[in-house]
């Protein structure tokens, strides 16, 4: 029996970049795109209709922005995972897609193969960030570490911490934890206090943004 596709929505404002998008998914066979919007409100409307397994979101789209238009799908249809598409690096656009429920963060001038990398990674439950941002990320983070001239807040986590960190990293909800690690999810959400308190964080988007800097996570 054949395996099912993974079913795609495109949200971009230029119909050559979605044209080009939908050929490079649907060449091979592996992806379906199941609908495009040319703007953020149609984005979401068509989201919340289709229920896609991944979006392709600009972050500059007409009416609503790529941002404001992922945390309604991530609201709407929560089951649905989001990789942001930016001509920008910069760390602050990146946080600002985490927070706004994004899983990957693509920059438009990548390689197709980057683009099919971030595709299955997000599908597959896992986070996605091009490359050239992980390198930046992780070169001012070491930078930003000697200049301190301080240890690795990392070390200070226990065995298990790490190991729930690595897993709210890659989408694992409290309770999904729970039931991978045969604990209560009270037990899970002490370690996920736990964590951020060591590392000075205070939420999720900040935490895999710091699994990207340290290179946990790809």
């Amino acid at each position: 029996m054949s395996r099912s596709r993974t079913r795609i929505l495109i949200a971009d404002d230029h119909p050559l970049v979605r044209g080009g998008l939908r050929h490079l998914l649907e060449r091979d066979g592996e992806f379906q795109v199941v609908a495009e919007a040319a703007d953020g409100s149609e984005a979401i409307a068509l989201a919340t209709l289709h229920k896609p397994d991944v979006v392709l979101l600009d972050v500059g789209m007409p009416r609503i922005s790529g941002p404001d238009a992922a945390m309604q799908i991530a609201a709407k249809a929560p089951g649905t995972r989001i990789i942001m598409v930016s001509m920008h690096s910069d760390e602050a656009y990146v946080l600002r897609a985490l927070k706004a429920g994004a899983q990957g963060y693509l920059l438009k001038a990548s390689p197709e193969v980057d683009v099919l990398a971030a595709v299955r990674a997000v599908a597959a439950g896992n986070a996605y960030f091009s490359p050239s941002i992980t390198r930046m990320l992780v070169e001012d983070y070491v930078l930003e570490m000697q200049r301190r001239g301080k240890e690795d807040s990392y070390d200070l986590l226990s065995i298990r911490e790490k190991e729930v960190l690595q897993l709210l990293v890659s989408g694992k909800s409290n309770r999904e934890i729970a039931n991978l690690l045969f604990v209560s999810v009270s037990t899970v959400e002490t370690h996920r206090t736990n964590i951020l308190q060591k590392l000075n964080l205070h939420s999720l988007p900040e935490l895999i943004l710091y699994a990207v800097r340290k290179g946990l996570i790809s």
